[in-house]
């Protein structure tokens, strides 16, 4: 369980597992120690979370022009993550120059100013963009420093108890310092406070995370998890004696219900959130977060906001709380007037707030909506940034569980939250992300996606940006092909359903999966394919139906279930048909037969598709024996029957040679079609055919 476990009726706060090995670490550099204490930490999610915290060693590197001796702070730089850093993304800085700059500060308002001059300290060029937690790296004495967020230590910096707290755990050993916005002036503070008391192990800083430090790199880490440890200790001793945010109000539904609804209402929440950009859901039904959003306190809680920057920056500072009564009587209606709702709030805050060099207000649509009786969904550009938007609220839950088990939990002041929402150096990080693929946030399923071509087709979605649904008949293959592409890909872009197209409920469910996953989708590439051949006169009534069940049936029940959720913001179904569908084939008529049928299918959904914006086209392919679990079977044998030839290499160079270009078609140069038909850059395409066959004249199109 994700964050902690159950005691009586209270979540938990997840307690950090010491992980250091001596037996690692032997031999490596200090260099090397500082990335092995930052991964060790940033695996841990009771530490920090994806791209939280920063770390850092003041190292001795000889000047690469001079030779001469020097002090160089390796600090991970922007935008980093300490589950994954490696050498590569630490800023290295000259730590008497960073230093010097004390003399240049002015005040707040040199805040900005300072920043920029960071990277001017630079050990060596085209290095690490420095963050802008660097100087509580360079200003503070200790030669290895831990800047983290664990949910333990901010809820007593988030709380109205938090200070005496943090007395009654640590007694002296500990400083706490009142808010203060991340940068120049709180480092000063930092190093105030620590000249005054040199035998403090670390400071809470409210509203912030914990700084924390030791002589060494193990000891450093090891001071940094105990710490985390005695607030984790402190609070779930007090959150074990009873019900954290008043006790339920509203319980939720059961697990099936559950995933059955949230399947359903994923897709209008992406409806809603608008096309630019179109967003990707990802939902969460944990019991840390069923226990939040069905407590009686969260409308309260909610309203407050996140207090962490680092929680904020990637959930909004609230969330769009839904009411489940209203859902049910009023439907979209209700959810259009919830989220429009949502965005003039959100301008009201940007006016109120915004300074006159404020970057443009940014998109003003929820990141996070909370359901009381399934869960939380959040939506953004892409999936990873979805789920991870989910994992920093989940650590906002928490928060607000531990601070309210010793006082009462406080949000940041709006103006606080705004400054660093839109502060020039969040703004100046955005702009240094990759522009977006050409399938960002794009959802497509596949059936037939463990096959040669389904793979190749998903790959290719893939590469161009698009999160994919393999669906395939349970098995081996399935669960090989989603593996390999997860690894190659990212395991939150690839999902896999074992799917039987013959079957209208394991369709219905393959798309619900989809739904719920992804919240909708964008593209369908019905795929899964038999095949058999036989004279007329010994196709059998099964091997007739067999056929036409697979290629035709399957295909409407298909493209049935994806007309619904394409509907949203249009989309594009691509029949990965035959050349057979236009060509006839000597002993194959069961097959063509069907294929034909799926061909005029897709003529018929192309015009019942084209008033909401849904293409439908069709790509024939002839002859793909590479990777074809098809060809791998009794067809080859058939089919080299048929033409009288050897089924071995000779069926393959018969193909190659009867088709005009003499060339072979490969499963890579379908997906290329299906791709093309699949973008925008088919986007005034439908009802067409698009032969990939090396050249057939019996299959051209009239």
């Amino acid at each position: 369980m994700d964050g902690g476990g159950r005691v009586g009726s209270a979540t938990l706060l997840a307690k950090p597992a010491p992980r250091w090995s001596a037996a690692a670490a032997a031999g490596k550099t200090e260099a090397e120690l500082l990335v092995y204490r930052s991964n060790l930490l940033g695996a841990d999610l009771a530490v920090t979370n994806f791209g939280g915290g920063n770390t850092s060693a003041k190292l001795v590197e000889a000047d690469p022009i001079t030779g001469t001796a020097t002090e160089v702070l390796w600090v991970k730089g922007s935008g980093g993550d300490l589950g994954s850093i490696a050498a590569g993304g630490f800023a290295r800085l000259r730590l008497a120059s960073l230093q010097a700059l004390e003399a240049r500060f002015g005040g707040p308002e040199d805040e900005d100013r300072m920043a920029g001059l960071y990277g001017h300290a630079a050990f060596e060029p085209g290095g690490r963009a420095p963050s802008i937690d660097t100087p509580l790296h360079a200003l503070l004495p200790f030669r290895h420093i831990d800047h983290t967020h664990p949910d333990a230590v901010i809820a007593l910096a988030a709380s109205s108890g938090g200070e005496s707290a943090a007395r009654e755990i640590w007694g002296e050993a500990v400083g706490w310092t009142p808010w203060l916005r991340p940068g120049f002036e709180l480092a000063l503070r930092l190093k105030a406070i620590v000249a005054a008391r040199p035998d403090l192990r670390g400071v809470v800083m409210a509203g912030h995370g914990l700084i924390s430090w030791g002589g060494t790199s193990d000891a450093c880490y090891a001071n940094t998890l105990s710490l985390i440890a005695d607030a984790a200790d402190y609070l779930n001793a007090r959150l074990s004696r009873g019900d954290a945010f008043g006790g339920s109000a509203t319980a939720p539904l059961g697990p099936e219900a559950r995933a059955a609804a949230a399947a359903r209402l994923a897709p209008r929440l992406r409806a809603q959130a608008g096309n630019a950009p179109r967003k990707l859901v990802h939902f969460d039904d944990g019991p840390e977060t069923l226990e939040f959003v069905g407590s009686s306190r969260v409308a309260a809680l909610a309203e407050l906001g996140t207090s962490c920057p680092d929680h904020f920056l990637r959930t909004k500072v609230r969330p769009l709380l839904l009411d489940p009564a209203r859902l049910e009587q009023y439907g979209e209606a209700y959810l259009a007037e919830a989220f429009g709702a949502y965005r003039a709030t959100y301008a009201g805050y940007y006016e109120r707030c915004r300074r006159p060099d404020s970057p443009s207000v940014r998109d003003p649509n929820p990141v996070v909506v909370l359901h009381p009786q399934l869960g939380m969904f959040t939506l953004a550009k892409d999936k990873t940034t979805a789920r991870i938007a989910s994992e920093f609220y989940r650590n906002a839950i928490n928060v607000m569980r531990g601070a309210g088990a010793i006082g009462d939990y406080l949000g940041l002041p709006e103006q606080e939250a705004f400054d660093i929402e839109y502060w020039a150096l969040e703004e100046a990080k955005l702009r240094r992300l990759p522009p977006p693929a050409p399938l960002e946030g794009r959802v497509a399923l596949i059936t037939g996606g463990a096959g040669g071509i389904g793979r190749a087709v998903a790959e290719r979605l893939l590469a161009e940006g698009a999160c994919v649904v393999l669906a395939d008949l349970a098995g081996e293959a399935l669960e090989t092909v989603a593996g390999e592409l997860a690894g190659r890909f990212g395991p939150d872009r690839v999902r896999r359903t074992p799917m039987d197209v013959t079957d209208e409920d394991a369709v219905a469910g393959g798309f619900a999966y989809a739904a719920r996953e992804f919240g909708g989708l964008d593209i369908l590439v019905a795929n899964a394919g038999i095949a058999s051949a036989a004279a007329i006169e010994e196709t059998t009534l099964s091997i007739w139906r067999r056929n036409h069940d697979v290629l035709a049936e399957g295909y409407f029940l298909a493209s049935r279930e994806a007309f619904p959720l394409l509907k949203t913001f249009g989309g594009s179904i691509v029949f990965v048909g035959s050349k057979n569908a236009l060509a006839a084939a000597t002993n194959a008529s069961a097959y063509a037969s069907a294929k034909a049928a799926a061909v005029h299918l897709a003529r018929c959904l192309a015009l019942e598709g084209a008033p909401f914006g849904i293409r439908v086209n069709v790509v024939n392919p002839d002859a793909v024996i590479r990777g074809s679990r098809i060809w791998d079977g009794d067809w080859r044998k058939e089919r080299a029957d048929a033409y009288g030839i050897d089924p071995g290499e000779a069926l393959e160079a018969h193909y190659r040679e009867r088709s005009l270009l003499k060339r072979e078609v490969l499963p890579e140069d379908v997906a290329e079609a299906v791709v093309f038909l699949a973008s925008d850059r088919a986007a005034k395409s439908t009802g067409n055919i698009l032969n990939v066959d090396a050249g057939n004249a019996q299959a051209f199109t009239r």
